[in-house]
């Protein structure tokens, strides 16, 4: 039987971990202050719970660019300034923290190629998605084929910026300008992101509503710094077609 590549993904939130205040308690990052053992404990019960070798999870060090790296194996440690990963290889998860930035997770299930973005203001305003879009392309993906899940971010309800810097994101990343609920200048970065996949051709996109500073069973650096992070993890297993 041929084999056929499924994609997964998952969403974490903070529940479930080992991680005391104000990381409490599934905080995945291990560049904001927290104990390492206790995020080394939260990553393996990550891979754990989903099936996984931890060493089969594949993290970043994000440093908000437009860096792209292609990775075809486990990785010792964090995959050095870069904020999106790209994969074609079944069995290896990737993974993208975040606590207010757009997690997204990328795939072309026919192809065999995923990706995990992290995507905040400055990379989104620099080109990230476009530049993800041209490496999975360059692997095999087709752009009408794939799919997009944005995942749990600031809101442009209550994300507030200066007016100036509104009026920069916005012309380089159309459909991100936005009125807070407060009737102020905002962003709703996963609007402008949606619009740009779906002005390249992307086949689907799916918006995860949440927002990370009004929901408290998110973390969230605008709403309570020092926090954790969240992690948006996509892979492909394979299973055998019946």
């Amino acid at each position: 039987m041929a084999p056929a590549c499924r994609v997964r993904r998952v969403v974490t939130t903070r529940a479930g971990g080992v991680s005391r205040a104000p990381y409490d308690s599934f905080n995945l990052g291990d560049h904001v202050g927290d104990d390492p053992a206790a995020v080394a404990a939260n990553r393996e019960r990550l891979a754990r719970d989903l099936g996984l070798d931890p060493s089969h999870v594949v993290w970043m060090e994000q440093i908000h660019s437009r860096n792209v790296t292609v990775v075809d194996g486990p990785v010792d440690g964090a995959v050095p300034a870069t904020d999106a990963l790209v994969t074609t290889t079944p069995g290896l998860a990737l993974a993208a923290l975040s606590a207010d930035c757009v997690p997204l997770l990328m795939s072309d299930d026919e192809a065999g190629v995923i990706a995990a973005v992290h995507a905040g203001r400055v990379g989104a305003r620099i080109g990230i998605v476009p530049e993800v879009l041209r490496v999975m392309v360059g692997l095999g993906a087709r752009t009408d084929r794939i799919g997009v899940l944005l995942g749990p971010a600031a809101s442009g309800e209550r994300y507030e910026v200066p007016d100036e810097m509104q009026r920069d994101v916005e012309k380089h990343l159309p459909g991100s300008a936005c009125r807070t609920a407060k009737g102020t200048a905002g962003l709703d970065l996963r609007a402008g992101i949606a619009r740009q996949l779906t002005d390249a051709g992307v086949g689907g996109v799916v918006v995860d509503p949440r927002c990370t500073i009004g929901d408290p069973d998110l973390f969230s650096h605008r709403r309570g710094a020092p926090t954790g992070r969240l992690a948006s993890v996509i892979w492909m297993d394979v299973a055998e077609q019946g």
